[in-house]
């Protein structure tokens, strides 16, 4: 097989191969500068430029197809330059240097062409078969794109199904209601512990997400998604079937909590995983936005099928849809493959960024002073964003009436706007500093409640949007927290690790929700609730400074690679 006359000549003639160039780049070049040469729009040019080069590369190849063995200088070929032509070299725009193991090759092939001729010129027709998977994997970027899309698209579907868990509030009213109504087959719960099973929901989706986190690390988001949309069905199907307070617990509580749980852990990290670290805030955003914008559909379904059928049917039809439609999605939703680089084009990092990301394993989390930080963050980000979803609608009903139920559906939207307002910020300016600047904003709001919500005369404008405000503050954290773990603990154990810190959040729903409804009960006010809460926050926010990087002075490009291909080159030319 002939290759390009003008190939790794000199620069004057063709500048390929001069620097060094992508996987895809090498395999575009192997089909021009091998046997397809002539089709290359800068043949005809060099040919008419340097036309000498061309017979000396005929009486070449006609002497390698001869047995008679021929010195490898007679094989060498010499540029050499007509004074009458322009000797301006021709510029491919190749914008990077070839990988070491074809240098390498080509180096060889110049200094004893009949070996290389006869036992490696096979190896360019076989080129695309042998790059390793990576590279061949950066060969289709269109199919990766199209690929991860398509499990952001499913994990955000996903989401939007599981999200029923923020109108607990609109379920919530339906059994106040029944208990002050009363008659058969009413509920006949205590005031205080109305709650109890969004609380116990909210700790089971934080327990859940570790176990759903090691099940999505070894089976995969498939399995761990069907598993979760079972659950959840199973859980609304049994409520709807009774009135009982233990029965509500753990089928809405234990059941779908749980459900909810490994449905939410499969859905946010094979969408991080398929896409670059430059965008991990942006994906998980949009991913975990489809959470808390489910509030905008169920919200009025919620209130439609409740004044139609009543609150056990409603719960029954829930369960079904719900089952159907996380079972369906999750089958769209797959890992990368394990040798995957979601941006090949990286290769040339600074020293500090790559050592600043280690795959930690789940017990080295606990040795690991970030945990701890981050796990109290999220505690008190949570704790107090999910006190005021599950009383939204009570918190809006003294001012707005039967249309309370409208703060579900506005609150909702806050909610999916600050995760992917957060990503997309905390990308730019990193994540403790927008966290930092999150849990402040959240006090100032949980202050400014006490005196627009304890008022009964309050804008009911005014106080929806007190409630947005704080619902995306909260939001904030469903973004904010994947994020860290991916950038401090890397993605080998993204979901288990993820599912640890992830308890935090349970935790905090199920300890600020009881002590806000305690509290309420006692005091008869959100006031004391709000008062906490915002204290907080505070505290939250002075510990999220210590989260932010020290500044150190890095090289800028350091190359960690090219100074050792040039030794090795060297040492073949020696």
């Amino acid at each position: 097989m002939a290759i390009c006359p003008y190939f790794d000549q000199d620069e004057r003639f063709c500048d390929v191969g001069e620097d060094y160039i992508s996987p895809y780049d090498v395999v575009a070049m192997s089909h021009f500068c091998s046997s397809r040469y002539r089709e290359c729009e800068k043949f005809d040019l060099l040919a008419r430029r340097y036309p000498e080069v061309l017979v000396q590369t005929d009486s070449r190849i006609k002497s390698l197809q001869q047995p008679a063995v021929l010195s490898p200088v007679s094989a060498a070929v010499s540029p050499r330059v007509s004074s009458s032509v322009n000797t301006v070299p021709l510029k491919i725009k190749f914008n990077n240097r070839w990988p070491l193991s074809h240098r390498l090759a080509h180096m060889i092939s110049r200094r004893d062409p009949i070996q290389y001729h006869s036992a490696n010129v096979a190896e360019v027709d076989s080129l695309t078969a042998e790059l390793p998977t990576k590279e061949r994997k950066s060969m289709q970027p269109q199919k990766i794109k199209n690929r991860g899309l398509q499990v952001v698209l499913a994990g955000t579907g996903i989401n939007l199904a599981l999200g029923i868990l923020y109108t607990w509030s609109i379920f919530k009213s339906a059994i106040v209601d029944s208990i002050a109504t009363g008659g058969p087959g009413a509920f006949t719960w205590d005031a205080a512990s109305i709650n109890d099973p969004y609380a116990v929901a909210c700790l089971a989706f934080a327990g859940a997400m570790i176990l759903a986190g090691k099940c999505q690390d070894k089976f995969g988001p498939q399995v761990t998604c069907a598993i979760g949309g079972l659950l959840v069905g199973a859980g609304f199907i049994w409520i709807s079937q009774t009135t009982n307070y233990w029965a509500w617990v753990v089928g809405f509580g234990m059941l779908a909590g749980t459900g909810i749980g490994f449905g939410y852990s499969a859905a946010t990290p094979p969408a991080l995983k398929w896409f670059s670290p430059a965008k991990t805030g942006l994906i998980a955003g949009i991913v975990v936005s489809g959470f808390g914008l489910a509030s905008v559909y169920i919200a009025p379904l919620a209130r439609y099928l409740l004044a139609e059928v009543g609150l056990q049917q409603s719960m029954m039809y829930f369960g079904i849809a719900f089952a159907v439609v996380v079972t369906g999605l999750g089958m769209l939703v797959s890992n990368p493959p394990a040798d995957f680089v979601a941006d090949p084009q990286q290769k040339t990092v600074s020293k500090a960024v790559t050592a600043a990301v280690i795959d930690l394993k789940p017990s080295q989390l606990f040795t690991n002073g970030k945990f701890y930080t981050l796990w109290l963050c999220f505690f008190i980000g949570s704790g107090a964003g999910l006190m005021v979803i599950g009383s939204a609608k009570g918190l809006a009903k003294a001012s707005m009436g039967e249309m309370a139920f409208l703060v579900v559906v506005i609150m909702s939207i806050g909610n999916a706007a600050g995760r992917l307002i957060a990503g997309v910020v905390s990308d730019k300016i990193g994540r403790a500093t927008t966290l930092c600047i999150v849990l402040v904003f959240q006090a100032c709001m949980m202050f400014a409640a006490i005196p627009i919500l304890g008022s009964d005369g309050s804008s009911p404008i005014l106080v929806a949007l007190l409630v947005t405000a704080m619902v995306f503050n909260y939001g904030t954290n469903l973004s904010l927290f994947p994020s860290f773990a991916k950038d401090y603990w890397g993605m080998k154990n993204f979901g288990m690790n993820y599912g640890l810190l992830f308890s935090a959040w349970g935790i905090g729903a199920f300890v600020l929700v009881r002590v806000s409804e305690m509290l309420k009960v006692k005091t008869g006010s959100m006031e004391s609730s709000f008062i906490v809460a915002g204290v907080l926050l505070l505290v939250g926010a002075m510990m999220s400074m210590s989260l932010r990087p020290k500044k150190v002075a890095v090289p800028a490009k350091e190359s960690v690679f090219v100074e050792e291909e040039e030794l090795v080159l060297q040492k073949v030319q020696d």
